[in-house]
């Protein structure tokens, strides 16, 4: 049995991230320049919580309206 409290985040890369964003990896590179899109750097390579950017994509989408 697998309890939820133990469970680690989802973690996407870069390549993974504008998939699951459908956008070209130059756009997340773009946006992380702005300051725009909530990422952690390990070492070199920019990773994602997907529960982070799923909220920063709700965020944005309600103010836009």
């Amino acid at each position: 049995m697998t309890d939820s409290k133990y469970q680690m985040p989802r973690v996407m890369t870069v390549k993974e991230l504008s998939s699951y964003l459908r956008v070209h990896p130059s756009t997340i590179y773009k946006l992380l320049r702005k300051g725009d899109l909530p990422g952690f750097r390990i070492g070199t390579d920019w990773r994602f919580n997907a529960e982070v950017i799923d909220k920063w994509c709700a965020d944005r989408n309600t103010s836009a309206v």
